[in-house]
């Protein structure tokens, strides 16, 4: 991981923060935000110790629901099946998370490397863009988390996978699945955003430890952080009451427009 200053770190943060539970991919903000203003990249390493800033954004803001998951958790170890809503829940949020689990373990160079290439970011911004709007728009809105099955679990899960190329984005596929089985905006968003502690916790436990022996706990590492906690919880307050008035389209017009200003970048620098 290469130093950067306080400033970067905290620009890096709040675009950390806010758009990793928006369905715009923090990914692609934090790939290509260096390499727009030609800042020297921090490394996969700095953007998974931003993810703890997120990750300490959703454990607050849904402190009671992980109180609850976590009971569930407990009762679903001890008697070996769900014997109540909140030990379902907490099934579910495992079984989602294992087909990202095994996918970062064997593709984790891939998404190292070439899938953080600006022009298969701008692709995938485009494309899911695309996907997340039709689907939104079509898709019934009739059930709850209420309603929730393994399959259904599973099937965000999988969806879930697609996240690790920068500018699909894990909010946006996990949201767009959940859509396209029928599940309210708000369910899709909140499901996305619990699913999201597993997967990022994994993640920063394997890299973060890497990064710090490299550089340190450094002031502009503590200044993202903080920053993208910060940001992180402003987005998933302020998206829950957003989406359940007005929908994702908004959030797709956002891909189309970076994705075509990252293509136009990529034609004057030269590099189709």
């Amino acid at each position: 991981m290469q130093e950067l200053t306080i400033f970067q770190a905290i620009v890096l943060g709040a675009l950390q923060g806010l758009t990793e539970f928006l369905p715009v991919s923090s990914s692609a903000h934090l790939s290509l935000t260096p390499w727009v203003f030609g800042w020297t990249p921090a490394g996969l390493g700095f953007d998974l110790a931003l993810h703890v800033g997120t990750l300490l954004a959703v454990l607050v803001y849904f402190r009671a629901e992980w109180k609850a998951l976590f009971l569930g958790g407990l009762s679903l170890i001890r008697h070996g099946r769900a014997v109540d809503d909140a030990a379902r829940r907490a099934g579910f949020i495992i079984v989602a998370t294992i087909p990202a689990g095994i996918a970062g373990a064997l593709l984790s160079d891939l998404a190292e490397t070439v899938f953080r290439a600006p022009i298969v970011t701008a692709c995938a911004l485009i494309v899911m863009g695309a996907l997340l709007w039709l689907v939104d728009a079509r898709a019934a809105r009739v059930r709850t988390l209420e309603t929730m099955g393994w399959r259904d679990a599973l099937l965000v899960g999988f969806a879930q996978v697609l996240a690790l190329v920068p500018g699909v984005s894990r909010s946006g596929s996990t949201m767009t699945a959940g859509r396209a089985l029928g599940f309210d905006r708000s369910a899709a968003a909140v499901f996305s955003f619990l699913m999201s502690m597993p997967i990022i916790l994994a993640a920063a436990l394997v890299k973060v430890p890497d990064a710090i022996a490299e550089v340190g706990v450094s002031a502009p590492l503590v200044a993202g952080v903080l920053t993208a906690a910060v940001s992180g919880w402003l987005a998933i307050a302020v998206l829950l009451r957003f989406i359940s008035r007005t929908g994702y389209g908004v959030f797709a017009v956002y891909r189309f427009a970076l994705g075509g200003v990252i293509l136009v970048l990529i034609y004057t620098r030269g590099g189709w």
